[in-house]
């Protein structure tokens, strides 16, 4: 094994390009449409990247399980001049989306503005070297050039993260961004142009709306794509398990694969608490106060996966799983935990012999 591969295997967690790089060059060997500008594959290939596929004799796995269309209309707007905005409940898989598309089309996703509450308009725009500023004034040498800068110049895609979570002056300094593609740094007397291929991809949490709403003046500047949560129980069966499979092969957990049959009700659990009702529709339940998201369930097995590993017999046991809901569920710690004993009681106890382990292992829990 070379320096380079031991060095991969090494790190945490690698970006999509580095992770996935095998099929992005098989897609890029077998394309066989018209790459735009600034691209390295055609919107066909980078289709297929994300929704699945073959190229050649190499199997392309999905990175993004639900509905189609919905990535055709985020991959055709990059293809024109306009920025895209993924929108969705947390857990929906926008910045997922978002890597994976950044690394097909461009094959560096690693130019990332993080919304936060302490984001500064000069992490959009432009910093400056103080030490170097003080030194020998405004140069070229001490201009800090933001993603943004640094993917107009290449020709390259820029993400920003949970765009709504930044105050509105900062998000405002997108506006002639998106609008003149072009950044001014009056100190040296000049302006950045965007290359063919400049894109900006943000996303957006729906929960966060009435934080710090987008004006209208900059919504108008995105095309807009809402990603929904699964639609149905089975997909999102499909996407918590194929997910839980590669973090587990990542970290390598010692750890056998969750049964269909714990997938199923952890779903099932979760479909229920996020939309106040059973599956059946027969009675309403509770929602606790935080966020029951499909990577929420993903997070939760794994956990319960690596508890197998280092403390129990390598097997997730009912025990396991109810350590994981416990602690996913219960989050504000007085609401969350009556709701979560309602549903205990009034739901979970009635299901019968097969959820009656795991009904006691959590009662023992909150009890």
């Amino acid at each position: 094994m070379s320096t380079t591969q031991q060095q991969s295997q090494d790190m945490m967690r690698l970006p999509a390009e580095r992770l996935y790089a095998d099929e992005i060059a098989a897609l890029i060997k077998a394309d066989k449409g018209k790459v735009p500008t600034g691209w390295q594959m055609s919107p066909q290939a980078v289709l297929t990247f994300i929704t699945g596929g073959k190229a050649g004799k190499t199997v392309i796995t999905p990175k993004y399980i639900g509905n189609k269309r919905l990535v055709e209309m985020a991959i055709a707007t990059l293809v024109t001049d306009r920025a895209l905005l993924l929108i969705g409940e947390p857990g929906t898989a926008k910045s997922w989306l978002s890597e994976n598309l950044t690394a097909a089309i461009y094959g560096h996703s690693g130019l990332v503005v993080q919304g936060t509450a302490g984001t500064t308009e000069e992490q959009v725009r432009y910093s400056w070297n103080y030490a170097m500023l003080l030194a020998n004034g405004p140069t070229p040498e001490a201009l800090v050039q933001s993603p943004i800068m640094r993917a107009m110049e290449a020709g390259g895609i820029a993400r920003f993260e949970e765009i709504s979570r930044c105050a509105s002056e900062v998000q405002d300094a997108l506006i002639s961004i998106l609008s003149e593609k072009t950044i001014s740094v009056p100190e040296l007397g000049k302006e950045v142009s965007a290359h063919k291929g400049f894109s900006i991809i943000a996303t957006a949490n729906t929960r966060d709306r009435g934080v710090n709403e987008m004006s209208a003046a900059l919504k108008r500047r995105f095309n807009i794509v809402v990603l929904p949560t699964p639609s149905d129980m089975e997909t999102e069966v499909e996407i918590v398990k194929k997910r839980v499979q590669e973090i587990a092969a990542a970290y390598d957990l010692q750890s056998a694969a969750p049964a269909d049959e714990a997938l199923h009700k952890v779903v099932t659990i979760f479909r229920e608490l996020r939309n106040g009702m059973t599956l059946d529709k027969k009675e309403k339940v509770k929602s606790p106060a935080g966020v029951i998201s499909t990577a929420e369930a993903i997070s939760l097995l794994t956990n319960s996966m690596a508890l197998a590993a280092s403390f129990g017999s390598g097997e997730l046991t009912d025990e396991d799983l109810a350590a994981g809901l416990q602690g996913a569920i219960v989050k504000d710690d007085v609401k969350d935990k009556l709701v979560w004993k309602e549903y205990l009681d009034n739901v979970m106890k009635k299901r019968g012999a097969e959820w009656r382990g795991l009904y006691t292992a959590c009662k023992e829990l909150n009890e």
